[in-house]
């Protein structure tokens, strides 16, 4: 069985884990100020990423 294929979402990355992810619809009205991947990373601090540190 094939799973439901979505269409090219846009993408970012994380400012806080450096991972990238796709737009929600939940995002629609504020996409341009969307930069954090989750809940968990909007509370982390910026500060402490740890793939900006290489």
């Amino acid at each position: 069985m094939m799973s439901h294929q979505k269409p090219n979402l846009p993408e970012k990355v994380c400012v806080v884990c450096g991972r990238p992810f796709k737009w929600r619809k939940k995002w629609a009205k504020n996409w341009s100020d969307v930069k954090y991947c989750s809940e968990r990373c909007k509370r982390k601090p910026s500060s402490s990423n740890p793939r900006q540190q290489d």
